[in-house]
């Protein structure tokens, strides 16, 4: 391509830019006052419930599994070393693909890519609860993760595109993000209710009748605003994108077993940083590209996804460590374990419908976002005192209300500034490009904080079973080996979430640094401050 090509290009980008941005103001303005001719349809307060619970499907799924584990490995006859794909699979094929659904929701329009990925999650997760060998879970749980990569962008996007008005967007937003830091934690109370009292195939057949609940909502009260069948499928940019985000997401997981030093996780991690380097070179050359680097390249906007990349690295490990804790240290049943973690989702959701959404109208994003990072620093921090003792009230509990105020001060304002003022021909990809950060960050925290624990943890072990050893003469009895064993494995938690407590502030100073916007009530509704002083 000649220079003079390339500037023609640029500039018909920039002209086509400009032009979606006037009619989306000129849409949002309209939508915003009347809504309908009669006034606003109440119906889409509806509309936000049916999203509300697709999306809580979809994030609790890649937790409420955890639980049953144990059960389903017992009854496939799984190997340690392939029990690790019943959760892989998923992440693999959700992470992956994400950037290919959202685009998906832009080519065939946000309501139906919503209601396929519905139709399919919910065939998907049959066909897994039904399962009789391993390899059939395997692939159903796979097949999940590529339908929740369709289902995802689609209902973050119809959330964007419905609640244009700055007040409602903030509410709407506030619920959306609850969600989106809590489901995890419902996924582990769903998980251990359902494979403590019915079975653990049902962890996976309960998505059905919420598949079929949340179908005829969609049909009823869903409705799709012009945008869709202006893009074009970019197939370079497929192959390199989500080749790389799959390179990436698995040498994440087999990180785990393996080790960072090991090859073929080198060369996972170096294949996806190349792929996605090739990509993002792609993207400023394609016709059509599959995501569109002025998405990323606003200030605002890259800070948003920046922000919940590292929120969530930290977050992931939290829970991680806190169901090995209150399980194997604490002895916990699953449900006891799953209803340990109430606090933490309550807290979420204070301070995403209480907090963020009442307040983000009036003040800057990074206002609640900095603050919201300092609140959960502190409750990781405080995990750090840990021992192997009974510590729920005087440890758990009060770091639960730290780090579920603070997610719920940054989920809110993350989602709603990384997805506003976006073109509605752009809008699935952008919802994607925001599960992407969250899905990557929850794969890399996994790994990264994991090797961090059990390295530290076979230190620790190691060292002090030697001096003990030494102190009784050589002769260590089964109760001494076990104590050593527990205070290790602690020990090795409280390390990771040390660095967890670090990565999260590291986030906080990303949105105190990079995320610039205005209240919504300076950028006119629904711009939440996006590119207000952001070039």
């Amino acid at each position: 391509m000649s220079q003079g090509q390339g500037q023609d290009q640029n500039r018909g980008q920039k002209q086509d830019q400009v032009r979606d941005q006037v009619r989306d103001q000129g849409q949002r303005r309209t939508v915003g006052r009347a809504g309908t001719a009669g006034g606003p349809d109440p119906r889409r307060w509806w509309g936000l419930v049916v999203i509300a619970v697709a999306q809580l499907m979809v994030v609790l799924d890649a937790t409420i599994v955890n639980i049953a584990l144990p059960s389903a490995q017992r009854e496939l006859h799984m190997s340690d070393a392939n029990r690790q794909w019943v959760i892989t699979a998923y992440t693999l094929a959700f992470g992956g693909l994400l950037l290919l659904g959202g685009r998906i929701a832009d080519l065939v329009g946000r309501k139906r890519a919503f209601i396929i990925g519905l139709v399919g999650f919910a065939i998907a997760s049959a066909l897994g609860g039904a399962a009789s060998g391993q390899g059939l879970l395997f692939g159903a749980r796979a097949l999940q993760g590529a339908f929740a990569a369709v289902l995802a962008p689609s209902a973050l996007s119809l959330l964007t595109t419905t609640f244009t008005d700055g007040k409602e967007r903030s509410k709407a937003f506030g619920i959306y993000g609850a969600i989106a830091g809590g489901g995890s934690a419902i996924g582990l109370i769903a998980g251990g209710l359902l494979t403590e009292y019915l079975d653990w195939r049902w962890c996976l057949y309960v998505n059905v009748p919420i598949a079929v609940v949340a179908i005829a909502g969609a049909w009823v009260f869903l409705h799709d605003r012009r945008g869709h069948g202006e893009a074009r499928l970019d197939v370079p940019g497929v192959v390199l994108g989500c080749g790389g985000l799959v390179a990436i997401v698995y040498g994440c997981s087999e990180a785990q077993p393996r080790g960072w030093g090991d090859a073929m996780v080198i060369g996972l991690l170096v294949g996806g940083v190349v792929l996605l380097a090739v990509f993002g070179w792609w993207q400023g050359r394609a016709r059509h590209p599959l995501l569109p680097l002025h998405i990323v390249r606003d200030r605002n906007r890259a800070g948003a996804f920046l922000t919940m990349a590292l929120a969530v690295i930290a977050m992931f490990g939290m829970f991680l460590f806190m169901t090995y804790y209150l399980q194997v240290v604490l002895g916990y049943s699953p449900v006891k374990t799953g209803l340990a973690f109430l606090p933490i989702t309550a807290a979420i959701i204070v301070g995403s419908t209480q907090i963020s959404a009442r307040l983000l109208h009036h003040l800057p994003p990074r206002v609640l976002m900095v603050p919201g990072a300092v609140f959960a620093a502190a409750g990781l921090f405080w995990l750090t005192t840990l021992t192997a003792e009974p510590a729920y009230v005087s440890h758990v509990l009060p770091s639960e209300l730290l780090v579920g105020l603070g997610m719920g001060l940054i989920f809110m304002p993350v989602m709603s500034t990384a997805t506003a003022g976006v073109a509605p021909q752009d809008s699935g990809v952008t919802s994607a490009t925001v599960n992407t950060a969250q899905q990557v960050g929850g794969s890399i925290g996994t790994a990264l904080l994991n090797t961090i624990a059990t390295s530290t943890s076979a230190t620790y072990i190691g060292t002090h079973l030697a001096t003990a050893a030494r102190e009784a003469g050589g002769r260590l009895t089964p109760a001494m080996r076990e104590g050593v064993v527990k205070d290790g494995v602690v020990h090795g938690f409280t390390v990771a979430i040390g660095w967890g407590a670090g990565i999260m502030l590291l986030a906080g100073v990303v949105a105190g640094v990079l995320v610039n916007g205005k209240a919504p009530k300076h950028g006119g509704g629904a711009g939440v401050g996006v590119g207000a002083g952001a070039e």
